[in-house]
């Protein structure tokens, strides 16, 4: 007889108790209610609907769960596939391209956009430019940001690896 596959139903399960995909998934939401939790001490969030957006969606801000989740997943498969795996390999390349992005591209477009939408403010004040849509202003992390994120993402890889 061949290897028989597990029901869909079956497949589903496993899915959902992999430790790689759990690691990833509470290092992700760790450092999203870390976040919640400073802007709520700062008095940062004015509202419900902001609560769940900043819980949930929102980018940039300490520690980058960008940086934290792609950490634990490298971890995570590491210990799991061990450090010469070909899956291995392929989550570091990964990580390594998600902290970069973190730590320049990201940001440097955030800075561009708010200089070209203040830019762009000023002219229409001065009647230069006709009233234009703002860019889309995206929070790029601190290396301070990205740094703690990888530090809460290996805690957590280690924590479902380990455990």
């Amino acid at each position: 007889m061949g290897n028989v596959l597990p029901s869909a139903k079956e497949q589903l399960r496993l899915f959902f108790e992999n430790p790689i995909f759990l690691a990833c998934i509470f290092s992700w939401f760790s450092a999203q209610f870390i976040k919640t939790i400073i802007s709520l001490i700062y008095g940062r969030v004015k509202s419900f609907g902001e609560l769940l957006e900043l819980m949930l969606f929102r980018t940039g801000g300490m520690p980058s769960s960008h940086s934290s989740l792609v950490t634990s997943l490298c971890v995570s498969i590491g210990f799991r596939n061990g450090l010469n795996s070909d899956i291995f390999i392929f989550s570091f390349c990964f990580f390594m391209v998600v902290i970069r992005d973190a730590f320049g591209v990201r940001r440097s477009s955030g800075i561009q956009a708010k200089k070209i939408n203040q830019i762009s403010k000023e002219l229409t004040e001065k009647g230069i430019l006709k009233e234009s849509k703002p860019i889309k202003e995206i929070d790029g992390h601190t290396p301070m940001e990205v740094i703690c994120g990888c530090i809460l993402g290996l805690i957590v890889g280690l924590a479902f690896s380990l455990l």
